[in-house]
Order: C-alpha cells, then sequence, then structure tokens
C-alpha cells in the first residue's frame, strides 16, 4: 500500500512540474515574440527608408515616380507622424515646382501656336461642329480645279488628309500611296460608296474626293511632313492609277497642319495638367 502511495506521489509530482516547464516555455516563447516585434523597424523607420527612395528618384529625374512614392507612405505607415509630415512638405515643393515648368513651358507652347497659325484661316459654316483651320495655301480658290492632296485640322487638333482628283472621267479611286526613292506611306481602302468617299460631275468635268479620317491616312501625313523637302510623287489608286507630283505648297500644308495639330494637343494636356496640379496645391 505505501509503495502505491509512492508511485502516485511521484506521479503528481512529475505531471506538475511538466506542465509547469511548458508554461515556462510558452510564457518565454511569448516573450521572445514580443521583444522580437520590440525590437524590429518601426513604421517610422520604413517609412524613412520609402521617403530617402523618393529622394533619390527626385535625383534621377523620376518626378512621377517620386510623388507616388511619397503620397504612398501616409497610406502605408499611418503612425509614422514624422516622415508623413516630411513626405507631405516635400510632395508639395516638388509639385509647385512642376506647376511652374509646366506653367512655363504652356506659355512657350503658346508663342509657337500663335505663329503657326498664320498660316491658316478659320472658317465654321453651319456644317461645321468645330472650327476649321485651312492653310492658305489650299484654299477653295486656290484648288477647286486641280488634283491635289488636301490637309484638314480643327480646333481640337484633330487632323485628316483628304485625296481629291480632278479631270474627264471616273477615276473611282479608292486610297492613295505617296512614295520617293523606294520609301513609301500608303492609306487604308476607303470604299466606293462610303460616306468618306464623294464624288460630283459639272458638264465634262469629274470630282472625287477621298476622306482618310481616324487614321485612316496610315500615316501618309507624318511621312509628307517629315519629307517636305524631298520630290514626293502619289498615285490615286483606283479602276485606274492617277499620278501627281506633290507641289511644294500642298507639302508644305501638311508639314504646317501637323506641328499645329501637335502643338494644339499638346496644349490641352499641359492646360489639364495645370488645373490638376493647383486642385492639389488649393491655387485659387
Amino acid at each position: 500500500m505505501l509503495n502505491t502511495f509512492v508511485e502516485l506521489g511521484l506521479k503528481y509530482y512529475f505531471c506538475e512540474k511538466d506542465f509547469m516547464m511548458k508554461q515556462a516555455i510558452q510564457y518565454i516563447a511569448l516573450f521572445l515574440v514580443v521583444l522580437v516585434t520590440a525590437c524590429g523597424p518601426s513604421q517610422e523607420d520604413l517609412a524613412r527608408v520609402k521617403l530617402e527612395q523618393a529622394k533619390a528618384m527626385l535625383q534621377n529625374q523620376d518626378t512621377t515616380g517620386a510623388l507616388q512614392k511619397l503620397d504612398s507612405i501616409a497610406k502605408l505607415f499611418p503612425e509614422a507622424v514624422y516622415s508623413i509630415n516630411a513626405a507631405k512638405n516635400l510632395s508639395t515643393d516638388v509639385r509647385f515646382v512642376v506647376y511652374e515648368r509646366t506653367e512655363a513651358e504652356l506659355d512657350s507652347l503658346k508663342v509657337t501656336i500663335a505663329e503657326l497659325k498664320k498660316n491658316f484661316v478659320t472658317e465654321k459654316t453651319e456644317f461645321d461642329r468645330y472650327t476649321q483651320y485651312i492653310h492658305k495655301r489650299q484654299t477653295f480658290k486656290r484648288a477647286w480645279d486641280r488634283s491635289y492632296i488636301q490637309v484638314h485640322l480643327d480646333e481640337r487638333g484633330e487632323l485628316y488628309l483628304s485625296s481629291n482628283y480632278h479631270g474627264d472621267h471616273w477615276l473611282n479611286h479608292t486610297g492613295l500611296r505617296v512614295y520617293d526613292s523606294g520609301e513609301d506611306a500608303k492609306t487604308e481602302k476607303i470604299p466606293i460608296g462610303s460616306p468618306d468617299n464623294h464624288r460630283s460631275d459639272f458638264m465634262d468635268a469629274k470630282w472625287e474626293k477621298v476622306s482618310y479620317r481616324n487614321g485612316n491616312d496610315n500615316g501618309v501625313i507624318e511621312f509628307i511632313a517629315q519629307h517636305v523637302d524631298r520630290n514626293l510623287k502619289a498615285v490615286f489608286l483606283g479602276d485606274e492609277y492617277y499620278y501627281i507630283i506633290l507641289e511644294t505648297y500642298d507639302k508644305e500644308a501638311v508639314r504646317d497642319a501637323f506641328a499645329l495639330s501637335k502643338a494644339i494637343k499638346k496644349q490641352k494636356k499641359l492646360e489639364r495638367e495645370i488645373k490638376r496640379l493647383e486642385n492639389q496645391l488649393n491655387i485659387q
């Protein structure tokens, strides 16, 4: 009997001791987790790393990337008060510099646009939704009785090309190819019956006008604009081929319209950017 009590006592002692050991191990593990967490990088430390990365981006002229990183600090590390304020102050300074630079660029661009517009006359008929810019060398009086390439531009900066045929029989042309010395550009095909393929006749004269809108010039505008100094030829593609040599003033008209189109679109982009910066900087 005595031995039985002794055995039970020993079992209780060792079970109790094992339980206490397990509890001690758990407390030690919990303490280590708290200790490691406390010793790890704080939100302020992590935010400071982002701030330095943004500064490095600014030195490398990556303004957009730097601003995105600065703006992310408050969202990622809401407890990093010091770094959040530093990031806000830096982003404000950067945006103000960008704002002034964009305004200066816009002012310079407006001078360029004013010079380019001198080559055009404006017109808005009852059929026009937007004001049209017509090159002075391609007005109706100068072009009604010849076969030529015409450029079309409106106040939005939207640009397209048309091929105009004048002759004594129908050509039924649906496209255009411009070329010189092995280099060329060719429009998309605009089929007969399309709203952009027009024709008319008066007595013995036939007129055909095919418009290449919405990118259907397929690079012909840019090709002409970049090769004004070359002896460019064009072939009207239809039931028959009809060849012309592009007049210098027609090539210059395309070049001027191409430049003005790009400038007008850039102006609108800069104006949107300035408006966005004014909202961010609370500039009235």
